[in-house]
This record gives C-alpha cells, structure tokens and sequence, in this order.
C-alpha cells in the first residue's frame, strides 16, 4: 500500500457540473483538476468495452468496476475511454488485449473528434505512448491497447494549432497525458477550462510530453474511495488496477 499513495496523486473534490452548453472558464482555486498519476511498474492500464461474458457494451463506469472486483482486482480509478458514436461504438480505433475491434480513423469531419491533429494513446509492451493519429501505423510494435480521440492536446509539448489563448469555449474535460518519464496522467477538470489552458496544465504542471483529450461535459473519473460514479452511459473505458505482487 505504500506504493500506491507514493504513485496515487489526486485533488479532493467532485467536478462541479457541467452542461453541454459553454461555461463560464472558472475552475475549483483549491483543487482545478482531479488527477490520477499512472506509473507502469506498479499498474496495469486496461481498456474495457464489452462484457466478456455477454459480448454487450457494459456502458457504465459501475458495471466495470463491478465486474473488475469480481475478478479480484484492485480497482484505482476508471474514466469512460473517449468520444463515441450511437450503439456505443467507439470512434475510431479501438484495441483491446492485442485486438483491433474498431479501425482507426482518419477522416474529416464536424466536432472535437475531428479537430485535427487528433490522436491515438496505446499501450505497448506495458508501455504508455500518445502519438498523432496519421503516424500510428508507422509504430512497428505490438500493440496491447489503443484508443483514438481528439484533438491532440499536446505534440512533443507544442500545444494543438488550433488553440486559441483566452477562448470563451469552455466546458468540464477529461484528457489523459504521458510524461518524459513514461506515466501516463489521467486528469478531470473541476469546472469549466478551455482547450488551451488545458493543454498548458498538462505540459507546465504535470509535465506531460503528449496529451489526447478524451472528452468533454459528460465525462466522469472514478477513483477509489475519493470520487464516485454516476450513471452517465459510455462506450470503452480506461481502468487503472494495481499490479499483483
């Protein structure tokens, strides 16, 4: 256990609620964003879509949680896995345990998903990596997991083109970030950010080299006796799970 709260940080508070419209940019003072600090020597990163049993979308962050303990693991924190399109089909690529079950995706198109560069997080080797979506298939590796979302927060620490400084666009979003030292960062905000603050948290306070955004005002963060979940409905979700000794 002492591993775990020397790898665990995270913030106090719940997300203050947001609606799908535009937000006044206020963040929590005291604790702007609940973060979870993910270190590969000590957790497993996992992708989670459909229940193995009955091939359904388990839909709810509840339902992963649920069936995770079920299989004796210890659950840190789960977040819903990006954007999706109706069905609860992932847009864009989706891989999970070494299976490509969406394709990648690298069309134009209307909303954050397509506002290019976007990008793909993957898993490789237990490994975390975040790369621009139109050099995934240049990665000559195996490929665990991997999901796609947009846009790209942060490219080598260069905020996305199209950010813009002072934006009134904002709105409660979660992102998921990797450091020079390999951990991967999941993060929430508590309250309304735009884009480009956001990008800037991730490289200036948590030191993040590359970042992805995963979603926007209906986006929630379950971790362990600290926040709960609700019964927002999703497609594929990110759990961390404490490695066995």
């Amino acid at each position: 256990m002492l591993v775990f709260f020397a790898v665990l940080l995270v913030g106090g508070c719940a997300s203050i609620r947001q609606s799908l419209q535009n937000q006044p940019c206020i963040l929590d003072p005291s604790h702007p964003y609940d973060t979870v600090h993910v270190d590969p020597e000590h957790h497993n990163l996992t992708l989670h879509w459909k229940h193995p049993d009955t091939g359904q979308p388990f839909e709810t962050i509840k339902k992963v949680v649920v069936w995770l303990k079920s299989r004796g693991d210890s659950v840190i924190a789960v977040t819903n896995a990006g954007i999706y399109e109706p069905g609860f089909i992932p847009t864009g690529l989706y891989v999970e345990k070494s299976q490509e079950l969406n394709p990648l995706n690298l069309k134009d198109g209307y909303g954050n998903f397509y506002l290019k560069p976007n990008g793909v997080f993957f898993i490789s080797d237990g490994l975390f990596e975040i790369v621009e979506s139109e050099k995934f298939h240049e990665q000559e590796l195996s490929i665990e997991y991997a999901l796609q979302s947009g846009p790209l927060l942060l490219e080598n620490q260069t905020i996305h083109p199209e950010f813009t400084a002072g934006s009134k666009n904002c709105r409660l979003r979660s992102g998921i970030g990797v450091t020079r030292t390999g951990q991967a960062i999941l993060a929430i905000s508590n309250g309304a950010v735009n884009f480009y603050d956001f990008a800037t948290w991730f490289r200036d306070d948590v030191g993040a080299m590359n970042a992805l955004y995963l979603d926007g005002a209906i986006s929630e963060l379950y971790i362990h006796d600290r926040r709960e979940h609700s019964n927002g409905r999703f497609a594929g979700f990110l759990a961390v799970i404490l490695k066995k000794e």
